[in-house]
């Protein structure tokens, strides 16, 4: 089974902690308290693209990226996707 299925599959798994909402809901300025759902419905998106690496799958959906832990689903953070000009003006290679 592929990583993207395996998520889409245990998307009714899917939490976070009080801290992980506030993180999240900060991070990408959302006005809502179901962060979760606004998660689940990011993820289940067909424009979103699963990628596991380590115990962590990411997932870049509408310019931002969904951290969530690939044993326990978690979702550890969710953050605005930055711009490769951006990141490239700023000195790194």
């Amino acid at each position: 089974m592929d990583a993207d299925n395996e998520l889409l599959e245990n998307l009714n798994k899917l939490h976070t902690t009080e801290l992980g909402v506030e993180r999240i809901k900060r991070n990408l300025s959302l006005d809502t308290d179901d962060v979760v759902e606004w998660c689940k419905t990011k993820i289940n998106s067909i424009h979103s693209i699963v990628i596991r690496n380590g115990k962590n799958w990411y997932v870049k959906t509408d310019h931002c990226i969904i951290t969530v832990n690939a044993y326990s689903y978690t979702i550890i953070t969710a953050y605005k996707e930055k711009n490769e000009k951006h990141i490239q003006s700023s000195g790194r290679k």
